[in-house]
């Protein structure tokens, strides 16, 4: 029996309809952008494994790093206790995170970091005394599964059967190009209610929406409305963060500065989980009392894990590396001379690009992620020894930094393959 055959028979994948799903491909080994299938087939690895690998696959650094962790100091619980890689990785954090960033909190993942945020933003208004409740939120966004994350996501076919549990958030459309100003008047009208604690945000670009993209400009336009109406802002950086865009985060393209930032994803370069949630002074001075009722209750059993931190810390150390900036900046240029032939191709929509994502929006009557070309396009790639998984009619690329210019040339290949397909259809 294969490895695939036996985790069938007892294994319940993510975002899977089960009864219809084939065999998952069984993978044995990865090496840079490269993984290896148990049946001897490679794939370049487009997507990061879900957004998350920025150095490559089975990077020797990073895990020479957790090999010599591991035989020092597995875990140790965090509350009343700490440990270097924790306070080297939180050192390193706000040294490059936007300007203001004082305080770390761990956690485990993207959605408990934005948990930790949601948290920090009510409480903060609860141990000031002022009764301010109400979150804001972008109408497309998504920030995670938990509940809280959920509630501040958009509502859809994804979290429906959920929605009664779900605390009330106020959504603004998304300021893609056109829309901005509305987005402006949406916000200032809400924020003149008094009543709003915070606004989150996927700063330049919402991911799961479908690498929907926006300007610094506006976005520094709605930090400042929250400014001027004491609205705390929250930067989910889960996915942008560590270079994605261009820049270490995506809140450097910007003036004004977020209260909060949460990071996951790349933060451990791909290794193992993680979570941080930052604040500034502001933040943490409203939790600082004599009255315990006033402390922040929240943790994990593995919260600022030795192992996962210090993963944290090596991979850190490599997206900073000459090297690194130098790959990001190849990419960027590969992929703006890339989407510039695709322009001339027919039954593409739209092209998207910032920093190292680049997205292509195929012409399609359905733009639901349950869209059957969705099935076809990935079924395509795959076939190809690519793996890229759309959404919808959306297909984008977020490779990890190390992905050299010949398998770029394949997974842009694969992409002109896919418009070709759709065309003779």
């Amino acid at each position: 029996m294969t490895l695939a055959q036996r985790d069938q028979n007892i294994i319940w994948h993510p975002y899977t309809q089960m009864k219809t799903a084939d065999l998952p491909v069984a993978i044995v080994r990865g090496e840079g952008a490269l993984l290896f299938a148990e049946d001897g087939k490679e794939y370049i690895d487009a997507v990061a494994s879900w957004w998350v690998n920025l150095h490559g696959h089975a990077h020797p650094y990073i895990a020479e790093k957790v090999a010599a962790q591991l035989q020092t100091l597995e875990h140790v619980i965090f509350a009343g206790f700490t440990h270097q890689p924790a306070v080297e990785l939180a050192e390193g954090l706000l040294k490059i995170l936007p300007e203001g960033q004082r305080k770390v909190f761990y956690s485990d993942n993207g959605s408990t970091a934005v948990e930790v945020a949601l948290k920090m933003a009510i409480q903060y208004w609860a141990n000031t005394g002022i009764p301010k409740k109400k979150i804001i939120a972008f109408r497309d966004s998504y920030h995670g599964d938990t509940f809280g994350a959920m509630a501040v996501s958009s509502r859809s076919a994804f979290t429906a059967p959920f929605w009664s549990y779900l605390f009330d958030v106020t959504f603004i459309d998304v300021p893609t190009p056109g829309n901005e100003q509305e987005t402006i008047n949406q916000l200032e009208a809400i924020a003149l209610t008094g009543d709003v604690a915070a606004f989150i945000y996927e700063p330049l670009v919402l991911g799961t929406a479908g690498m929907v993209m926006y300007t610094p400009e506006v976005l520094d336009n709605l930090m400042q409305i929250c400014q001027q109406h004491e609205i705390l802002t929250i930067a989910d950086e889960v996915m942008t963060g560590f270079g994605r865009t261009g820049k270490l985060f995506a809140s450097h393209y910007l003036q004004h500065k977020p209260d909060m930032v949460c990071l996951s994803k790349g933060l451990t370069g791909g290794t193992m989980a993680l979570g941080v949630t930052t604040c500034n002074d502001k933040i943490y001075d409203a939790f600082l009392a004599d009255d315990k009722s006033k402390t922040l209750f929240h943790g994990h059993s593995y919260t600022a894990n030795p192992v996962a931190c210090a993963a944290g810390v090596a991979s850190l150390e490599l997206t900073t590396s000459p090297e690194t900036q130098q790959n990001l900046e190849r990419i960027a240029a590969k992929h703006k001379a890339f989407a510039a032939t695709l322009k001339q191709l027919s039954g593409i929509q739209e092209i998207r690009q910032q920093g190292t994502i680049l997205a292509i929006e195929f012409a399609d009557e359905s733009t639901s992620y349950f869209s059957n070309l969705r099935d076809t396009l990935y079924n395509y790639a795959m076939e190809q020894g690519v793996i890229l998984r759309p959404l919808g009619n959306i297909i984008y690329i977020i490779p990890p930094y190390c992905i050299t210019d010949e398998q770029l040339d394949k997974v842009y290949q694969t992409i002109k393959g896919m418009q070709q397909l759709l065309v003779n259809c």
